[in-house]
């Protein structure tokens, strides 16, 4: 006996867009087509994960870290997308994310209240329909990890 799954994968996002072809969108109308790139919606989920209570951070270990590298160069900007991976249709959208968790929060509330967030801002923003949110939690941040703050020194002693 074999064993089925009823998945669907992101290459099956093209192929049930297509076979839509006759369902109106906010992006594809008479005048014209609109087209949103990956980053887009990758920032706009990556502000919106970022915001929820509960949340210490997005990405990986190796993420982090190169991202507080980033932050570090004069001129640079934080990346608002790290720990973000979309991937964008014509009509849809699934995004996957990596957080860190603060101590104390149940997992299970923030994953929710985070697919909330992204969904509703997605959506709203983009006017894709996001047909999935992948949430894994790498870490849980500890009060005491945080870094002491370096006391000022005086410029002249």
């Amino acid at each position: 006996m074999t064993e089925q799954t009823s998945t669907t994968t992101r290459a099956d996002l093209a192929t049930t867009e297509r076979s839509r072809g006759g369902q109106s969108s906010p992006l594809q109308t008479e005048h014209g087509s609109t087209s949103i790139a990956d980053g887009v919606v990758s920032k706009i989920a990556g502000i919106a994960a970022s915001s929820v209570v509960g949340v210490h951070a997005l990405g990986g270990g190796a993420a982090r870290a190169m991202g507080a590298l980033r932050e570090r160069i004069p001129g640079a900007s934080t990346s608002r997308s790290q720990g973000v991976t979309v991937e964008v249709g014509e009509r849809e959208t699934a995004i996957d994310l990596e957080l860190v968790a603060e101590y104390g929060v149940s997992v299970v509330d923030l994953a929710e209240g985070v697919r909330r967030n992204v969904i509703q801002s997605v959506e709203r923003m983009t006017g894709l329909r996001v047909t999935e949110v992948n949430i894994a939690v790498n870490d849980v941040h500890l009060p005491e990890e945080e870094p002491a703050e370096p006391a000022e020194s005086p410029r002249v002693q």
